[in-house]
């Protein structure tokens, strides 16, 4: 059996985005903090740190937030931004604000425009980060797309042919899966994530993306009870589940 993390109240608290570690401190001397039922006094003690912390602690009142690695789902609404470079209402902004200033951070696994909603993961877990979004490991994603015109029908064999070429690149897109809904709405699933690919592909057979909502990543599904700007955490069997062609 693997050897539990230990690790400093104040300091675990502080990096859980309580607070400084002085303002963590302050909580501890008030009895807020409480593990396994009983007052902590010493916010120097070093304790266990797993899975279980919070139905183990509770700061004033309510379950301390999951310690690192940390997976959420998150169903982006329309007009927010997936980077914390780009002007506008940013995707952590709908997060609570300690969560904002966890250490480490939180960051999305790829990212969403900001006229896409839909399905977007956000973790503080790296090795998780860079699995799902490598080249190599061709993640499906599944995108349900309303265009301008009316389908041709000749779009699924060009997406699937693997001969695709997108304007401004050298190298043909990897075959790709459509389903069409109706005349004007089409779901594709893509194991790539170039730059506004999903777009652009429609955009090569003649036709124009008017909505775009991701609803899979692998075999996780955007839950129809999750609505835009919600969050959920993700225990880390589900996550895994991303590997996992639907």
């Amino acid at each position: 059996m693997s050897k539990a993390l230990m690790a400093r109240l104040d300091r675990l608290l502080a990096n859980l985005g309580y607070g400084s570690r002085k303002e963590v401190q302050a909580l501890v001397a008030a009895g807020k903090v409480v593990l396994d039922g009983k007052p902590l006094k010493d916010a120097g003690l070093r304790i266990a740190v797993d899975a279980t912390l919070p139905e183990r602690m509770t700061i004033r009142g309510v379950a301390v937030d999951p310690p690192a690695p940390l997976v959420l789902m998150m169903h982006k609404p329309l007009g927010v931004v997936c980077s914390h470079k780009e002007d506008g209402e940013k995707i952590y902004d709908l997060l609570p604000r300690r969560w904002r200033l966890r250490d480490p951070a939180l960051s999305t696994v790829g990212r969403l425009d900001k006229e896409t909603s839909g399905l977007i993961l956000i973790t503080d877990d790296g090795d998780f980060l860079h699995r799902v979004i490598s080249p190599k490991r061709h993640v499906p994603k599944t995108y349900l797309a309303r265009l301008d015109r009316p389908l041709s029908g000749s779009e699924g064999e060009t997406f699937a042919a693997g001969t695709l070429m997108l304007e401004g690149e050298e190298k043909p897109l990897l075959p790709a899966r459509l389903e069409i809904v109706d005349e004007r709405t089409a779901r594709l699933t893509i194991t790539e994530g170039r730059y506004h690919q999903v777009r652009r592909m429609f955009a090569a057979v003649g036709n124009h993306v008017t909505d775009l909502h991701r609803e899979r990543i692998g075999r996780l599904v955007l839950p129809d009870d999750l609505e835009p700007g919600q969050h959920r955490i993700l225990p880390a069997g589900e996550a895994e589940t991303v590997f996992v062609d639907g």
